[in-house]
C-alpha cells in the first residue's frame, strides 16, 4: 500500500505538520513522522532534535532551528528570518535565530509551503506547540499532528521501569517546572506511581515537596538522565536518599545539572525489578565509542549492527580509492568483457564492483553487458553490491569468504565445458596474489588488472585524532593489516585502555608489530563475527564488574581524568 502524500504546495494552498520527534532515540520516530519529513518543503525543529529529523528530510529543503543565536538574525526584530534553501538534506544548515516559530511556520504555510514543525517528544505535550496550532486554525491554515512517543513514556521503558503492574495502580504525571502547590499535594496524596519530569538539580527538590505532601521518605525513586540515547544512566534511590545517591555518583554539583531528567516514584515502580528489566543500558556495549576505519559507505552495516549492542560507532576512513595511473589496461578488459573474452569475472570487493561500474557506465553499458559470462564474488557486501547493479553471483565463497575461501570452490578449467580459458581479475594495486597463483593452478588464464588504486587517507580531524590517542575510544576494530597501519600513521597509535579488535591472525601481528595488545579476535575472517566477538567480550566484561560487585563502566572511563570528564558529556 502506497504512502498518503502530503497536500501539494502551491500558491494559496501550505500545509503545516506538527511532528513529535520522540524522547532522543532515532529509531523511535513513527512511520508517519518519516512519511512528512520526505514531503516536507521546510522544517521548522528544536536544537535537540533536529538531528535526528533532518535525516529523513529531502533534499532541497530548508532548515530552521528555532534555537539558534539571536544574535546571528540578519533581520532583527522581525522574527521572520529568510530561509535558505540548501542542496541536500544531509548538508542542510540552520538558518539564523527565529525569535517567534510560530510566526515563521504560518509565513511558510501561507506561501503554499509545506511545513514540518517537529518538537521534542509529543505535540500534545508541548504548550508551545498547541499555542502554534491554535494560530494555524485562526488562520485557516489546514494541520495536521503527528504524535511522538512522549519522555515521560519512553525513558521510563528504556530504564527498565514499568509504569504500572497488574494491579493497575493510578500514575500520575507532573511538569516539576511548572506545577502548583495543589498539584503536589494531590500526587503526595495519593499512591500512585508519579512520573516527574524535572531537570537533574532539581530532583531533591521535587522529592521533598512529594514528601512534604505525604509520601514516605522511603519510597522508592529512578531517576534518568538522557533517556533513551547511548548517554543514558539511571540512579535508583528513594525520595530521602536521592540528593546523597546523586552527590555520590558526583554528578551534583555540575555545571550540567539543568539537563533535563525523568524520575518514576513509587511503591510499584519497580526499583527492585529495574535489575531485570534494564534491558537498555545492560546491553553488551551500550555507550562505547568504537572506532571503524572504514568510509560510511563500507561501513553502513557493520555500524549498524554496532548500534544494536548499544554502542556508538565513529567512522574513519583510512584508506582512499583513486583511479589506476594508467586506465587503458582497464579499458581494454571491460571492452574485452563485452566481445566475449572471458568466461569468469571475480570481485574481490565492493571497490571492484564501482571501479567496473563506473567504467561500464562511461562507455554507455548496463548489467546486460555480463550476459553470458559467470560472476564470482568474494564477501557478503561485495555480492549485495553487485545485485544492486543487476548482478546475480554465479559463485560466492561456501565457507570463508576469501581469496583462499573462494578457491576452494572454483571448478578447474575443462576443455570440454569452458568455452573460454580466461578469467577478468579487477582487484587494487596492493592485492596480494593468492587468488591469482591459484586459478592459474586450476588451469585458468588470468587478465589481473588493477581497477583502482588505494592510498592512505587525510588525517582525521584534531578532535578524533586527540580521542584516538588519549583514550576517548572505547574500542576499534580493526579489518585489515593496512587499516592497522594506516591508522597510526594518519592518528596516531590507540591509548592503552583502547580494546583492540582485529579481524585476523595476520591483523592481530600487525597489530603487535606497532605495539597495540591485541584484546578480541574474530572466530572468522568476517567484519560482522568481529563485532559479535567484541559485543561478547563486553558482556563478559559486565557479568565480570557485576559479579565482582563493581560499578559497570566503560574502557575509556578507566584513564586519569575520565570520571571527572564523563559528568559533562
Amino acid at each position: 500500500m502506497s504512502p498518503t502524500a502530503l497536500p501539494a504546495a502551491g500558491p494559496e494552498h501550505g500545509h503545516v505538520t506538527f511532528l513529535g520527534a520522540g524522547p532522543g532515540d532515532p529509531g523511535l520516530l513513527t512511520l508517519r513522522a518519516v512519511e512528512a519529513l520526505g514531503n516536507a518543503d521546510v522544517l521548522v525543529a528544536e536544537h535537540e532534535v533536529l538531528d535526528v529529523v533532518r535525516v529523513h528530510a529531502r533534499s532541497g529543503v530548508a532548515v530552521v532551528d528555532t534555537d539558534s543565536d539571536p544574535s546571528s538574525d540578519p533581520h532583527p526584530g522581525t522574527g521572520a528570518p529568510q530561509l535558505t534553501v540548501v542542496d541536500g538534506a544531509s548538508k542542510t544548515a540552520a538558518v539564523p535565530a527565529v525569535r517567534d516559530a510560530a510566526h515563521l511556520v504560518m509565513e511558510a504555510a501561507r506561501g503554499g509551503r509545506r511545513v514540518v514543525r517537529a518538537v521534542s517528544g509529543d505535540p500534545g505535550l508541548d504548550a508551545y506547540a498547541a499555542e502554534e496550532m491554535l494560530a494555524c486554525a485562526r488562520a485557516g491554515v489546514p494541520f495536521e499532528v503527528v504524535p511522538g512517543v512522549a519522555a515521560a513514556v519512553g525513558v521510563p521503558a528504556y530504564a527498565g521501569v514499568p509504569l504500572r503492574d497488574a494491579q493497575g495502580a493510578d500514575v500520575r504525571f507532573v511538569d516539576a517546572r511548572t506545577a502548583s502547590d495543589r498539584c503536589w499535594t494531590e500526587v503526595g496524596a495519593s499512591d500512585g506511581t508519579v512520573v516527574v519530569s524535572t531537570t537533574l538539580d532539581s530532583v531533591a527538590a521535587a522529592a521533598g515537596e512529594l514528601v512534604a505532601a505525604g509520601r514516605k521518605p522511603d519510597t522508592p525513586l529512578t531517576v534518568t538522565v538522557a533517556g533513551t540515547t547511548t548517554r543514558q544512566r539511571t540512579w535508583t534511590a528513594t525520595l530521602g536518599t536521592i540528593a546523597q545517591t546523586l552527590k555520590q555518583a558526583k554528578v551534583l554539583p555540575s555545571p550540567e545539572g539543568g539537563r533535563p531528567v525523568i524520575a518514576v516514584v513509587g511503591e510499584r515502580s519497580a526499583a527492585a525489578q529495574r535489575e531485570q528489566l534494564s534491558w537498555f543500558e545492560s546491553k553488551p556495549l551500550f555507550g562505547w565509542r568504537v572506532l571503524v576505519p572504514r568510509t560510511k559507505e563500507q561501513a553502513a552495516s557493520l555500524s549498524d549492527q554496532l548500534r544494536s549492542y548499544g554502542a556508538v560507532p565513529h567512522e574513519v576512513p583510512t584508506i582512499a580509492v583513486e583511479p589506476p595511473r594508467t586506465p587503458q589496461q582497464m579499458e581494454r578488459a571491460v571492452k574485452g568483457l563485452v566481445t566475449g573474452r572471458y568466461e569468469w569475472i571475480a570481485f574481490t570487493s565492493v571497490n571492484a564492483v564501482k571501479a567496473v561500474r563506473e567504467k561500464f557506465e562511461e562507455y554507455g553499458l548496463d548489467a546486460r553487458a555480463f550476459a553470458g559470462i559467470k560472476v564470482a564474488a568474494v564477501g557478503e557486501q561485495t555480492a549485495k553490491a553487485l545485485v544492486a547493479f543487476g548482478v546475480k553471483p554465479d559463485l560466492v565463497p561456501s565457507g570463508e569468504q576469501s581469496a583462499a575461501g573462494l578457491l576452494e570452490d572454483w571448478p578447474p578449467y575443462d576443455p570440454v565445458f569452458d568455452p573460454i580459458d580466461r578469467v577478468f581479475l579487477p582487484r587494487a594495486d596492493i592485492a596480494t596474489e593468492t587468488l591469482v597463483a591459484g586459478l592459474i593452478e586450476l588451469g585458468w588464464e588470468v587478465d589481473d588488472v588493477t581497477a583502482y588504486r588505494t592510498v592512505r587517507a587525510s588525517p582525521p580531524p584534531a578532535d578524533t585524532r586527540e580521542a584516538i590517542k588519549g583514550g576517548g575510544f572505547d574500542a576499534v576494530l580493526f579489518t585489515s593489516s593496512s587499516t592497522v597501519r594506516n591508522l597510526v600513521g594518519i592518528a596516531g597509535k590507540p591509548h592503552n585502555v583502547t580494546v583492540i579488535a582485529c579481524i585476523g591472525p595476520a591483523t592481530a601481528k600487525t597489530a603487535e608489530e606497532h605495539g597495540l595488545r591485541v584484546d578480541v579476535m574474530a572466530p572468522e575472517p568476517s567484519v560482522h563475527k568481529l563485532a559479535e566477538a567484541l559485543a561478547d567480550f563486553g558482556l563478559k566484561r559486565r557479568a565480570s564488574a557485576v559479579e565482582a560487585g563493581d560499578p559497570v563502566t566503560r574502557p575509556s572511563e578507566r584513564r586519569p581524568g575520565a570520571r571527572r570528564r564523563r559528568t559533562t558529556t
